[in-house]
């Protein structure tokens, strides 16, 4: 999976310089719940501003550990799964079902199943990582005594990625667009939101993953 880095950026860095630079960074930043209108002031006194830890913004902006706070982590990435669930793809099937043939009734059916069965499968690892891996991280935390949990990020995140990618290739390959133009901008959004995909996943392989088995050795010495 290809690793996602913007940049080298610091705290003292203009915030409007790393939005112009990579616009990328307005979905890091909507998950952090940081809006726009900051003018010309820097990466820390953005994340001052609006209480967002300075370190772990950077961590997720730069793709290395800056420190992080795993609390800040773990809300970011909770509300990531909100974004792709209530807002990002439910968009794409909406529009999805817009541009669908009239006339192709089992062709479409079929297509708008295999999109939703990606979407549950998505929504499943979702909610294994808000209800059973972050109270499991959130217990580390405290040094509370508590199961230890299976952290098989890696494998699932390839799984679910290349069930997209099989979607957008059946798309691609094998459905009779009537209009070119709005099924060429859904397929667009397919694969804008698989790229946000790989790159919330390379946020958890990357920099959550390592921290939470930093953690676990930590609470394992002191024990």
């Amino acid at each position: 999976m290809q690793k996602f880095k913007f940049g080298n950026y610091q705290e003292n860095d203009s915030m409007s310089r790393l939005v112009s630079e990579n616009y990328g960074a307005l979905l890091v930043m909507s998950r952090f719940e940081i809006a726009l209108g900051f003018g010309d002031k820097s990466i820390g006194e953005v994340c001052r501003d609006t209480h967002v830890d300075t370190n772990t913004f950077l961590s997720v902006i730069n793709m290395t550990d800056n420190g992080l706070s795993l609390e800040a982590l773990m809300d970011y990435l909770h509300r990531s799964h909100a974004y792709f669930h209530n807002y990002r793809l439910p968009d794409i099937r909406q529009k999805l079902v817009q541009v669908l043939n009239l006339g192709q009734d089992d062709l479409n059916k079929a297509v708008l199943g295999y999109f939703d069965n990606f979407e549950a499968e998505m929504r499943k690892h979702t909610n294994y990582e808000d209800k059973k891996v972050f109270p499991y991280v959130k217990a580390l935390l405290k040094r509370e005594k508590t199961e230890k949990c299976p952290l098989t990020f890696s494998k699932q995140h390839e799984q679910i990625e290349t069930r997209l990618t099989e979607f957008k290739n059946i798309l691609i390959k094998y459905y009779p667009a009537q209009s070119t133009n709005e099924m060429n901008s859904v397929l667009f959004d397919i694969f804008n939101a698989e790229h946000d995909f790989e790159s919330h996943n390379a946020v958890e392989d990357q920099l959550f993953l390592p921290a939470i088995q930093v953690l676990e050795r930590k609470n394992e010495q002191s024990a």
